[in-house]
């Protein structure tokens, strides 16, 4: 998934960004309001971990403004807001989750991926496809019983194509995917990782529409 982080603590924000990156996430990290609507303007995001005090305004008022545009990214307000009623707030004005801080950064990794699932219509963090066992929460794959070792990068491939099943994707938007792991995304990088996918998981398990892009393979 690509993640943007909206936070301005300044040793809260980099763990949690090296925390996204460690669990195989693309991620962008701003600490202003302003400077989250220009990258909402600029780029595609699967999720938004939203603080609620920033130097630039409230984030609650952030979200209304968000949800009232009709966009419906998930969001997971950070905050050391701890009240009941802070809480009432947040997710009446869309939140989907409301983590209060000091939180533990493993705790973190498993909300994103449930409301991932949740998005993408199946809560079930296990998933079968094929011959494949694939653990969303553990990002564990075996095929044929048998475990199967992913990079970050083909992970986070794999993760996409996944959420998407049947879903056509381009390569521009396969390459979002690979954002955070390298500054400039190498031109071949999505052929070289496809490949590789199919090497390790099955030639059938990714499809190429040539000069469109590629789906999940059928099971």
């Amino acid at each position: 998934m690509r993640i943007l982080l909206i936070e301005d603590d300044s040793v809260l924000g980099p763990a949690v960004r090296d925390q996204i990156a460690a669990d195989g996430h693309s991620v962008d990290w701003v600490t202003r309001l302003d400077a989250a609507g220009d990258a909402l303007h600029g780029a595609s995001y699967d999720l938004l971990l939203l603080d609620l005090m920033l130097p630039d305004g409230r984030g609650i008022g952030f979200l209304k403004r968000l949800r009232a545009r009709g966009v419906v990214t998930p969001v997971i307000i950070l905050t050391a807001l701890d009240q009941v009623s802070d809480r009432i707030e947040g997710l009446n004005a869309g939140a989907d989750d409301y983590l209060v801080k000091p939180f533990d950064l493993a705790e973190l990794s498993a909300r994103i991926g449930a409301v991932a699932r949740r998005y993408s219509g199946n809560p079930n963090p296990i998933v079968s496809h094929g011959p494949l066992d694939v653990d969303l929460a553990a990002r564990s794959v075996s095929r044929d019983g048998t475990p199967v070792q992913l990079t970050a990068r083909e992970w986070a491939l794999f993760e996409a194509f996944l959420s998407r099943p049947g879903q056509l994707l381009s390569k521009a938007q396969l390459e979002e995917k690979l954002y955070a792991f390298d500054a400039e995304v190498e031109s071949n990088a999505i052929e070289a990782h496809v490949s590789r996918l199919r090497k390790k998981l099955g030639p059938a398990i990714i499809q190429t529409e040539r000069g469109m892009g590629y789906r999940l393979g059928k099971p």
